[in-house]
């Protein structure tokens, strides 16, 4: 992995064919299945039981599985084993049994095939210590919805017993390098269910979600330059962006969509520069004899963090979006890159070199006061949810490029692990789909 990628160069300089591709091919069966594996403890974790959904062998998607990884996934929730229970929205269950085996809450559903071909999809949440049926819900859906389907009921109860909204339906974009080839690929939050938004011989890097999740800003070296391309996730339709002299690279979008940071070094030098969504009005925001780089917008949209070695090494940097004098934000340490915002504004995830290794920080922004959320030793590209509480990354772990999600406190981690691709550059995408 590489660290302030966005002012890399393509490896070759051979000009050679772009395929760009709608969102309507599914994820390679030769980039293999993402699996979910959990580690670490959490302080306090809310014990629940998904059961079996009735009948959900007999369809494409096992719906149960998916509710059981997001809830786990998400570092509240502790999984009772199951195994051999089988319950639907319509059953009683008996609630000092459960109370027995330790449940504070239980899930139970049903997935049936229709006569359109479409699946009804049912769930039901009890909260076993009152001993209430607390609602549920139920969908009818093409084969091919059936995993938002899971998702959504996740996020259902997620909201229901948290309080606060889940992100398990939103969607993520990242990289993948394989067979000397790269794909942009957009997938559920748990890496599945891909689809192909870009395939090229040439690197792409820096995607970023437009905030109403319709588009993509990323980098493409297909010209044998960097240039930024703006693309419509549903139709795969795109425009180029910024294509000046020189290089073009690490897009960011403005909370309203209105308009984008990004470097370019058309003046000399790699500067900051704001434009509009449509690429008019080019505004320089920084002038600097340094490296001005990895822009990020605070969610008020008054400020925009990025990365310049100024003072001698790669530290983080605060700059009013109307232009102004630029503050240090980062002072441990002595590279610090890649800086992301949570969506409430208060904390910045980020990455730090901690001696040869380089590994996801979390910055409260009030107090500077930092710490390590990740025991790996190769982390790029950290991503907020859009409620916050989990972070998304890169790392190098076994021999491959993957992907990681944490808790913000760094106490549980999920590793989504591709068996033939290496995966980088992931980006978190709003809420909506």
């Amino acid at each position: 992995m590489t660290h302030l990628r966005a002012l890399s160069s393509p490896p070759s300089m051979l000009r050679r064919s772009l395929v760009a591709l709608p969102l309507a091919a599914a994820l390679p069966s030769a980039l293999g299945q993402f699996r979910v594996e959990i580690s670490g403890v959490g302080a306090t974790q809310l014990p629940i039981a998904v059961v079996k959904f009735r009948d959900e062998e007999k369809a494409p998607q096992p719906v149960g599985a998916i509710v059981r990884a997001d809830l786990e996934r998400s570092g509240v929730f502790r999984n009772l084993d199951t195994a051999g229970v089988v319950l639907d929205e319509g059953s009683q269950p008996a609630m000092s049994d459960w109370r027995g085996r330790s449940a504070d809450a239980l899930v139970g559903g049903s997935v049936t095939r229709l006569a359109d071909g479409r699946f009804d999809v049912r769930y039901r949440l009890w909260d076993v210590v009152k001993g209430r049926d607390l609602g549920g819900q139920s969908y009818a859906v093409p084969a091919g919805d059936l995993r938002l389907a899971a998702h959504r009921i996740a996020d259902a109860i997620y909201e229901k017993l948290t309080g606060e909204k889940g992100v398990f339906s939103t969607r993520i974009a990242y990289v993948t390098k394989g067979g000397g080839r790269f794909t942009l690929w957009v997938t559920d939050a748990d890496g599945e269910g891909g689809q192909s938004a870009l395939a090229s011989p040439e690197p792409i890097i820096s995607p970023a979600w437009s905030p109403d999740g319709r588009e993509l800003a990323y980098v493409s070296f297909e010209s044998r330059k960097a240039v930024v391309y703006v693309q419509e996730v549903a139709s795969g339709k795109r425009r180029t962006l910024a294509s000046f002299r020189g290089s073009n690279s690490a897009p960011a979008w403005s909370p309203d969509g209105r308009q984008l940071a990004l470097t370019l070094s058309r003046d000399g030098g790699s500067q900051l520069f704001v434009m509009g969504r449509d690429g008019e009005g080019v505004k320089r925001l920084t002038s600097s004899g340094a490296i001005d780089t990895e822009a990020t917008w605070a969610p008020d949209g008054k400020s925009i963090y990025f990365v310049s070695d100024r003072g001698g090494s790669p530290q983080i940097y605060r700059v009013p979006a109307g232009g102004g004098n630029a503050e240090r934000v980062s002072f441990s340490g002595s590279y610090n890159i890649s800086p992301a915002i949570s969506p409430d504004g208060r904390t910045m995830a980020y990455i730090s070199r901690d001696g040869g290794a380089f590994r996801v920080q979390v910055m409260d922004l009030a107090s500077g006061t930092a710490r390590a959320v990740s025991d790996t030793k190769d982390d790029e590209s950290p991503s907020f949810a859009p409620n916050g509480r989990l972070i998304i990354y890169a790392t190098r772990d076994g021999g491959r490029d993957v992907l990681m999600t944490t808790t913000t406190d760094g106490k549980i981690k999920a590793r989504l692990v591709s068996t033939q691709a290496d995966v980088r550059e992931p980006v978190w995408g709003p809420y909506g789909r």
